[in-house]
């Protein structure tokens, strides 16, 4: 499957926000967004007006960025969403929310989303006691995850062992850091994805 494979802190600052696509080091006075906060390119400074259309699709844009989610795939998730009882945007983000990718990153597991979606391609996670390398597979209430168990020895995850530790894990996830096992308690709600989303906005701009 294609992937945007160039520097991802252009991304963040296209988007005018910090997306933490590279973990720690967008929390440090490395981040790109702390040096240049301002659009890339030739004209990455001029200011120009947004459209209306122009913000909703710099949010859509921004979530979908977000979660590493390429553009049919997101489409086909809103579609699902639409589809689903309920407010369309909340269940988008729910839907976004429950990807195994996410919930790896989630859990302290990984340092990014983009890390979280490299580790299950390389199959060091087990879901319900099967090894599994789908990043995008929704999880449900009851699923188990666990590290492979040839993976513990790595220094890898010797490394990210204190990250879980220390990670603030929703409580829709219940973990054992120590252990590299979690299980799916609850299914998440609007709370438990990024605030600074207005998914109001991609309902906007999928309805045009």
């Amino acid at each position: 499957m294609a992937r945007y494979n160039e520097a991802v802190c252009r991304l963040c600052r296209r988007e005018g926000a910090k997306m933490y696509l590279k973990g720690d080091r967008c929390y440090s006075a490395k981040c790109a967004m702390e040096k240049r906060a301002f659009a890339p390119g030739q004209h990455g400074q001029s200011r120009k007006k947004p459209t209306e259309y122009g913000i909703q699709m710099r949010m859509k844009q921004r979530t979908r960025r977000t979660y590493g989610v390429l553009e049919k795939q997101f489409r086909n998730y809103f579609g699902k969403a639409e589809r689903t009882k309920g407010l369309a945007g909340e269940n988008l983000l729910v839907i976004l929310e429950k990807r195994l990718d996410n919930i790896v990153y989630r859990l302290g597991f990984s340092n990014s989303r983009a890390e979280a979606r490299q580790l299950v391609r390389h199959g060091h996670f087990v879901l319900n006691g099967h090894k599994v390398n789908i990043p995008s597979m929704q999880l449900a209430v009851g699923d188990e995850i666990s590290l492979r168990e040839k993976s513990r020895t790595s220094a890898k995850f010797k490394d990210l062992a204190d990250l879980a530790a220390s990670k603030s894990v929703p409580t829709w996830l219940a973990s054992n850091a120590a252990d590299f096992s979690a299980k799916v308690v609850a299914m998440p709600t609007r709370e438990d994805a990024d605030s600074s989303i207005n998914e109001t906005l991609i309902v906007e701009l999928y309805s045009r």
